[in-house]
């Protein structure tokens, strides 16, 4: 993550409000938790940049220079990397109701309604190469998860709850290490302090039933590989009849000629070794038509050819990357007799032009033969 603009971090577009910003914040601060995460160091890193991103986003001062600069622009305005929340305690507070199903506000913890399933939900789509970079229309199958009528969605018969007995209605338990005493989440509550005492039969103490959804979804011009677009209200939905997002993956097919690297998009060109010593002009196909590549006498193998603003539009609306041309050399793989004669008469014509490497051999053996005198 150090090195994703802020925006990729937490997973949004840049003309995202405030609410967005907040919404997908919290949901990777909850990701990334040291407490759901004990033990992991790159889930720490990763909640040191949510956090980071979120001070400088959530700050209208503060995302308007970065918009405008990138974090140079930060430097002097409070835009460095933070390590711990950054949201106020709000945000902490909220953070919590939602890992730990408790007000960390309340001075009794007091316990919240909680379901057996979250109210968001994600599914993966897999896009050709070419309607990833064109954007498409496709028809989204999934299962969304609707709450239980018989048990609203706890899991428990009738939907009553009973104090668990793991933790005694507290939602953490404590555990200890030589004189060290530690304190975690119940794993049989979660954190709600309430677990069914009796399971719902209706759901098979699931909580919730699955139901068949397709609906049409515009996939923009330019998504990327294991970029996520967020579809509004077509997530889970809660008892209460509140309904969550859903969130698209996206998987992209390779292409057997083009390679993409973000916005750009590179392609390898076999160009025979004549038409590198002479030079040439080749007409070659481009993602939106043909392109006039220039090939100049001398091209090194390997070389690349640029033109600019001719790849793929960026989804965020910055522009077009570049369609780069990559020059590999090619040889005949055999020769007859007239074109090694003929090759022949060509070395010959260039003289001592031909044979650079001898001034180098007789340097280097004179060189040597004075190691042994």
């Amino acid at each position: 993550m150090e090195n994703m603009c802020y925006y990729e971090i937490l997973k949004i577009s840049r003309d995202a409000d405030k609410s967005s910003i907040k919404k997908a914040y919290r949901q990777m601060a909850m990701k990334y938790h040291p407490d759901k995460n004990q033990g992991d160091k790159e889930a720490e890193e990763n909640f040191k940049h949510v956090n980071e991103a979120y001070q400088v986003l959530s700050d209208d001062e503060k995302k308007a220079l970065y918009d405008r600069y990138g974090k140079a622009g930060l430097e002097g305005h409070g835009g460095g990397r933070g390590s711990g929340f950054s949201g106020g305690f709000e945000d902490l507070s909220s953070i919590f109701e939602d890992m730990f199903g408790f007000s960390g506000a309340s001075q009794g913890r007091k316990a919240q309604k909680r379901y057996k399933y979250a109210i968001d939900s994600e599914t993966t789509i897999t896009l050709d190469f070419n309607e990833a970079i064109f954007g498409t229309k496709k028809n989204i199958q999934h299962k969304y998860k609707k709450g239980c009528d018989s048990c609203k969605g706890t899991g428990a018969k009738d939907g009553k709850l009973a104090t668990c007995k793991a933790c005694n209605g507290q939602g953490q338990v404590h555990m200890r290490q030589g004189f060290m005493t530690f304190a975690q989440t119940c794993p049989t509550c979660h954190g709600s302090g309430e677990s069914a005492s009796q399971k719902c039969q209706k759901c098979n103490s699931k909580g919730y039933e699955e139901v068949d959804e397709t609906f049409e979804v515009n996939i923009p011009e330019g998504i990327n590989n294991d970029n996520r677009i967020r579809i509004s209200g077509k997530g889970n939905i809660y008892p209460d009849g509140s309904r969550g997002d859903l969130y698209l993956n996206i998987q992209v097919k390779d292409d057997s000629n083009f390679i993409r690297h973000d916005d750009d998009i590179y392609i390898e060109m076999p160009i025979f070794f004549t038409q590198i010593a002479l030079g040439t002009t080749l007409k070659i196909p481009g993602i939106r038509g043909e392109l006039e590549l220039i090939i100049p006498k001398g091209t090194k193998d390997k070389e690349q050819i640029k033109f600019r603003g001719k790849g793929v539009k960026n989804v965020n609306g910055r522009g077009y990357g570049d369609f780069i041309v990559q020059i590999k050399i090619q040889y005949p793989s055999e020769l007859n007799s007239e074109q090694t004669e003929l090759l022949n008469k060509l070395q010959n014509s260039f003289g001592l032009e031909s044979q650079p490497h001898e001034d180098i051999f007789c340097t280097m053996f004179s060189k040597v033969k004075k190691w042994f005198d």
